[in-house]
């Protein structure tokens, strides 16, 4: 962010202030990546634990819940994921300024309107989170438990019937 000498105190403020803005929504981005890993420990944790008491108390249909509960967590997810995606068209805002030595031309102060913005337009039919949710490092571990307890469940149908 160029400051020299020549620059007057007004537009110092506002260089000063969307420094302050960047810095802040580079802070939220990662705090929601921090919570998207406790969402999947949550899930992992929850689910894997519905597994093993599945085989503990011989009741399948464990089996199935731990699945759905999965696929519920692999949703949340997603809708975070989809909530801090909002966030990254102010960042970008902000970086193609300063690239192209445009800063001055930006407003500050605009981290809630920016991301409502970016929100509604990006949530036309709920398509964004339904795309979000296949991204691997999304929809790692959810998919992989909730198919595991499905899969359980199906065999186990299949082993009584063999029995």
């Amino acid at each position: 962010m160029g400051v020299d000498s020549a620059t007057p105190s007004a537009d110092v403020a506002k260089l000063q202030a969307l420094q302050a803005e960047y810095f802040r929504l580079e802070e939220i981005i990662e705090d929601f990546d921090n919570r998207a890993l406790t969402i999947k420990a949550w899930s992992v944790t929850l689910c894997t634990a519905g597994v093993g008491a599945a085989y503990i108390q011989s009741e399948p249909a464990l089996l199935l819940i731990s699945s759905m509960a999965a696929m519920l967590f692999w949703i949340i997810e997603a809708l975070w994921k989809s909530s801090q995606q909002a966030f990254y068209e102010r960042t970008m805002d902000i970086e193609r300024a300063s690239q192209n030595d445009r800063l001055l031309e930006l407003k500050p102060f605009n981290i809630a309107s920016s991301w409502s913005n970016s929100w509604h337009q990006s949530w036309t039919g709920g398509i964004i989170w339904r795309r979000i949710m296949w991204w691997p490092h999304v929809a790692l571990p959810h998919v992989a438990v909730a198919a595991g307890g499905a899969l359980l469940f199906v065999g186990q149908l299949v082993w009584w019937e063999l029995e």
